[in-house]
């Protein structure tokens, strides 16, 4: 079975690769500073709602430590806004028996949003898109917390573009479906990804509310804010041209698929927490303009506006730049500076 070589092995990157480890699977994780450490010192410890997963697995800290194999699997599992930078540190890398890792190995993409992919073919040859379904919470080094059960992800995989695919894509695919999924993953062959991730991007609208609200916020009015959001993301995307996965047919592979349960000893109001929140707790750059930003993107591309995310944007880019905190910004606020930029759109 090919070895996958996780960079990124955050709650999304440690739920795949930990689970992987767990199975017996040839897999590398890639990952520094503290949590890297632990990584190497005491493996990875995986709290799923079918009990504790406890995996070791090698570890490298990144591309100075990498010793690619012709049969490597690369999976990008960073943030969107971190991908270009990581699939450039990994691109020239020598692969054994000559030539380099974006000449020869195939890199899966796990990111949300539409732009990674495009992106990483910068680098590239052989890219495959996967729309990540994985609840899952970095609770601390060397500790995640997966929240799908029974299996602990649902990813839906394909070359990108759709219309590059080949006899060696589909060997490839099926062999990582079965290998994968022996590792209790969830993993889906559509002819073409892109719309899955599209239809994924309308559900992390919310992602930047949630964090610039904190825990407190009135629900409802926060629903309306997202649906605001998502709304105006469907309209854009539709005038864009940009091809969508039906609500009944996301509805539909949810419903086949792992959900979100219990897992025992935590409270699950502190693990419903987005990828955005966990980025603003830490500080640094949030993922937002790649999230609602590709829907600004879309519409500037297409001469139109898309006001309510673009507010959200700024709002989050000041939220970071401020070291803002989840909470820091009202509700009322917040409904106040979208409702004014929809009113100028």
């Amino acid at each position: 079975m090919r070895r996958s070589i996780i960079i990124g092995t955050g709650a999304v990157g440690g739920t795949i690769g930990g689970q992987l480890a767990a199975h017996g699977r040839p897999v590398v994780w890639v990952a520094r500073g503290e949590h890297g450490a632990t990584l190497r010192a005491k493996g990875l410890t995986l709290h799923t709602p079918g009990g504790t997963v406890r995996a070791s697995a090698p570890v490298w800290s990144g591309p100075d430590e990498a010793s690619l194999q012709g049969g490597d699997v690369l999976v990008l599992a960073t943030k969107t806004n971190a991908a270009e930078a990581a699939a450039r540190e990994w691109a020239d890398l020598p692969v054994a028996g000559g030539g380099t890792a974006g000449e020869r190995l195939p890199i899966l993409v796990c990111t949300n949003g539409l732009a990674a992919e495009d992106l990483v073919l910068r680098y590239f040859a052989r890219v495959y898109g996967v729309c990540v379904w994985c609840p899952a919470t970095f609770l601390a080094p060397g500790e995640i917390i997966a929240r799908f059960g029974p299996r602990s992800a649902s990813l839906h995989v394909g070359r990108v573009p759709a219309a590059l695919t080949d006899a060696a894509d589909a060997t490839l695919l099926a062999a990582l479906k079965a290998g994968w999924e022996s590792a209790n993953l969830e993993v889906t062959l559509p002819e073409d990804v892109m719309p899955w991730k599209a239809r994924k991007l309308v559900t992390n609208m919310g992602n930047a509310v949630d964090a610039l609200l904190g825990p407190a916020a009135d629900r409802g009015r926060r629903e309306a804010l997202v649906r605001g959001l998502e709304a105006e993301a469907y309209a854009v995307m539709a005038d864009a041209g940009v091809a969508v996965t039906p609500d009944a047919d996301e509805a539909a592979a949810r419903a086949s698929g792992p959900s979100i349960q219990p897992v025992d000893q935590f409270d699950p109001a502190t693990m419903g927490v987005s990828s955005t929140w966990q980025s603003l707790v830490k500080g640094g750059d949030l993922e937002t303009d790649f999230l609602n930003g590709e829907i600004v993107r879309l519409a500037h591309a297409a001469g139109i506006a898309a006001p309510r995310n673009t507010a959200i944007c700024r709002l989050a880019r000041a939220a970071a730049r401020t070291g803002a905190r989840p909470g820091d910004v009202g509700v009322g606020d917040l409904e106040a500076a979208l409702l004014v930029e929809a009113d100028r759109g």
